[in-house]
């Protein structure tokens, strides 16, 4: 009693230090403001030791209460009864424990600062106490119906009692005896949701519980081909599990491909020997039914029975061979860059193949798609021997034919094309066309023989160029005269530009 009243003496001290006067608003003087009135008096502490003694406050401690009540210290949130509860609070358990003159007043944080800390301390508990997600590997179920229902769900004693013991010491453990999963639960009677009556042990949430407890154990006993899943590490026995690359038993020359969800069975996978007369078998029928959805979906089952079994040698780089080069016939793409992938890292384990036919064909992919960055990579690695190559040195002046912007030279190289590059080649060549249609339109005037645009450009005929001409919307700009078939020049100019933006367009990487 005598500290509090100590206190509340030493609050109105230090809140009543300074004065407010209100400002002179006129220089007439016949009307005297009205007096401010004083703050009631508080009889001071009599001088009677017995009853109330008066405390001499250290100078640290009378700092500290007025920087506490000082304005541009005050918090919105913050009541001023709050913050002389709080600020009692601190100094009466400083004076109890004797550190009111060695404490360090000038580093504790303000009441209104402890307060709102304390604050937004219960606004996070609240969030994570109401939050549905729990931290992996701990229960939050803490009543004894659920917690017996799950000691039953677990088969390791070790298990329950490391998820028992982190259940005990869980710093987001609620005082409540209900769990936050109970809690969620709509109750039909207000009474079962406080925990009274007869039933609360078998209160909705266990009962859900046990049902999810019995579906598990349906599918645990049932036999491991029966179940609805398969894990992917456990074969019909655990002792042909397999410890390495399998050795596939599968005798079928003709296989589907599916996506494999778990660990492969021996019996669905073909050796190597039958392997070899699959891809013969493959060759015979692309020759004589050339079904590409067939032939893709076969060589893609063959490609995994390879994948497999670890299979790294020169059968796979042939197999590998075969499907690109059937892709890129059909124009697909996305199946020929992933054989081009596996094929980059076989033929870097010199197992044999046609290294320098698909480096050519990688360095017009890079053309077809404008990536330079890959383009520039390709270049700084390559060796005197790749670029001496006949299909890699064409690759590389069809590069730098591109580059120069030299379109006489580029489709002079188009037209004697090695190997499958034209595949690659007729992906931009229209891209092309049109650039050096506009680079034409701009360099001869007022009008060129449309025969001139054939031979330039690559053309087999007259009514081929024209017709690529028309379907661009240059229909306008062709006229038949007496001496064949003429390009306007001079009219079209700055025409093509719009469709040569449109083929220019970034060409997505597969």
């Amino acid at each position: 009693m005598q500290l509090s009243f100590c206190l509340s003496h030493f609050f109105l001290e230090a809140s009543n230090a300074f004065t407010s006067v209100n400002a002179r608003r006129t220089f007439v003087r016949s009307v005297a403001p009205e007096p401010i009135p004083a703050p009631p008096a508080v009889p001071a502490p009599t001088t009677n030791t017995t009853d109330r003694g008066k405390r001499e406050w250290p100078p640290s401690v009378r700092s500290y209460v007025q920087r506490s009540f000082a304005e541009e210290n005050m918090l919105p949130r913050i009541s001023r009864p709050e913050m002389e509860t709080k600020l009692k609070q601190v100094i009466s358990q400083s004076v109890e424990a004797g550190t009111l003159a060695h404490m360090d007043w000038d580093q504790l944080p303000l009441p209104q600062v402890m307060i709102q800390n304390e604050k937004e301390q219960i606004e996070y508990n609240t969030q994570i106490s109401s939050s549905p997600s729990r931290p992996k590997g701990v229960s939050a179920l803490t009543h004894q119906g659920t917690n017996e229902a799950l000691s039953k769900k677990r088969k390791s004693s070790d298990l329950d009692a490391a998820n028992g013991a982190a259940i005990q010491n869980s710093p987001w453990r609620s005082t409540d005896s209900r769990s936050a999963f109970e809690s969620r639960i709509s109750y039909p009677d207000k009474r079962l949701r406080n925990g009274a009556g007869p039933d609360h042990g078998s209160s909705k949430s266990t009962q859900i519980l046990d049902g999810r407890k019995k579906r598990f154990e349906d599918t645990n006993t049932a036999p491991i081909s029966m179940r609805p899943w398969r894990p992917s590490s456990i074969n019909e026995s655990s002792s042909e599990e397999p410890k390495g690359p399998i050795v596939g038993r599968c005798q079928d020359l003709e296989k589907k491909y599916f996506r494999l969800n778990g660990v492969p069975i021996p019996d669905n996978v073909r050796p190597v020997a039958v392997l070899e007369k699959t891809l013969e078998h493959l060759k015979t029928k692309w020759k004589q039914e050339r079904n590409y959805f067939y032939i893709c979906d076969q060589f893609k089952s063959l490609r995994q029975d390879l994948t497999v079994q670890h299979v790294k040698t020169g059968f796979s780089v042939t197999s590998y061979e075969i499907h690109a080069r059937i892709a890129l016939e059909q124009g697909d793409l996305s199946e020929y860059n992933q054989c081009q992938t596996q094929l980059r890292a076989l033929y870097a384990q010199n197992l044999g193949g046609h290294p320098t036919e698909f480096l050519a064909y990688r360095i017009l992919y890079f053309l077809h798609t404008s990536n330079r960055t890959d383009m520039n990579d390709l270049l700084a690695n390559l060796t005197p021997a790749e670029k001496d190559d006949p299909v890699v040195r064409h690759a590389l002046d069809t590069r730098s034919a591109l580059a120069l912007g030299n379109y006489h030279r580029f489709f002079q190289l188009y037209l004697d094309t090695p190997k499958m590059g034209a595949y690659l080649m007729d992906m931009f060549v229209g891209r092309e066309r049109l650039s050096a249609l506009s680079v034409i339109c701009r360099s001869y005037k007022p009008d060129v023989k449309l025969r001139f645009v054939t031979e330039e450009l690559g053309f087999e005929s007259d009514d081929e160029s024209a017709r690529f001409v028309c379907d661009h919307g240059g229909h306008h700009y062709l006229e038949e005269r007496d001496d064949g078939v003429r390009l306007l020049t001079g009219k079209a100019l700055n025409f093509f530009e719009t469709p040569l933006k449109a083929a220019s367009a970034p060409k997505p990487v597969i």
